[in-house]
């Protein structure tokens, strides 16, 4: 089947869809992102990923091209036609495509917002085999831009962290300044010790995580204790358990880290856990 993507106001067949040259999406990295979970046909933490849409554009000076209320009936409506019941959708905002490259922003009242969305199919997404099994990461300096609260399309040095993994027979890999762990390369990072769930602080340094927000009030309510605050590998490694976070691996144990397994190398209870409620909360207020 075609995938019907949406490119500024239209439903295309997905060839059929353009950019122009000038955006400053593919010139400067200049816009934001977004990636929304689908189950059962319904999405997962859209208010969440809204609310993060709303305060990276705000954070960038970038103008809203749409109501709340109309990306979700995009969203939806990208879902119906690409027949989606597991997989996600992304939206992609940039400053748009003025006449011509500059390094200053164009006048926001003749330059619009390129607005994109396209879904991608994922029958497997809740039912990941790695989940029962884990993933192993290797660890390797952060060297982002210093603003990652900011969900920008500045993703080169994450895929790289990805392919450093991939060439270590890892699944992904930890970024680390000043000696404490910041978080994965497309998720945030998490120890378990004592029975408490230790992940980093809220900062300019990392993503404010919506599936990270969500897992956190989660535990809380299931009356986990929760610690805030930086980490170390070294820490990680003597850990009873580890695991991620994200929109797309939702919990998603840790079970090596640089080669040393976490407690018994493979997945332990309090990620499972956290896994299952999270699916299961999570499906009971899906849009």
């Amino acid at each position: 089947m075609t995938r019907t993507v949406y490119v500024n106001g239209a439903y295309l067949p997905e060839a059929e869809a353009k950019i122009s040259v000038f955006d400053r999406g593919f010139l400067m990295a200049d816009g934001v992102y977004e990636v929304t979970s689908v189950l059962d046909g319904k999405l997962i933490d859209f208010a969440g990923h809204a609310k993060r849409l709303e305060r990276s554009l705000s954070e960038l000076d970038m103008p809203q091209p749409a109501c709340l209320p109309d990306l979700l009936d995009i969203h939806r409506e990208l879902v119906r036609l690409n027949e989606i019941d597991k997989g996600l959708v992304y939206l992609q905002i940039t400053r748009g495509a003025p006449d011509d490259r500059d390094f200053a922003f164009p006048d926001p009242e003749t330059t619009a917002p390129t607005v994109v969305l396209f879904t991608q199919n994922k029958p497997g997404l809740s039912d990941n085999p790695a989940a029962k099994k884990g993933i192993k990461v290797i660890s390797i300096e952060d060297q982002r831009w210093a603003r990652r609260d900011i969900k920008t399309v500045q993703l080169l040095y994450p895929s790289m962290g990805k392919m450093m993994a991939k060439a270590a027979g890892a699944d992904d890999a930890w970024m680390i300044e000043d000696g404490a762990v910041t978080e994965g390369t497309s998720n945030n990072a998490y120890i378990i010790k004592n029975n408490t769930i230790i992940t980093r602080h809220l900062g300019n340094e990392i993503l404010h995580g919506i599936t990270r927000a969500a897992v956190l009030r989660f535990a809380k309510e299931a009356q986990m204790k929760v610690e805030e605050r930086s980490f170390t590998i070294a820490e990680a490694q003597e850990a009873d358990e580890a695991f991620i976070t994200s929109a797309s691996t939702f919990v998603m144990p840790v079970v090596e880290i640089d080669g040393t397994a976490i407690g018994a190398g493979t997945p332990g209870p309090v990620a499972a856990r956290l896994r299952e409620i999270y699916l299961d909360e999570s499906r009971k207020v899906a849009v």
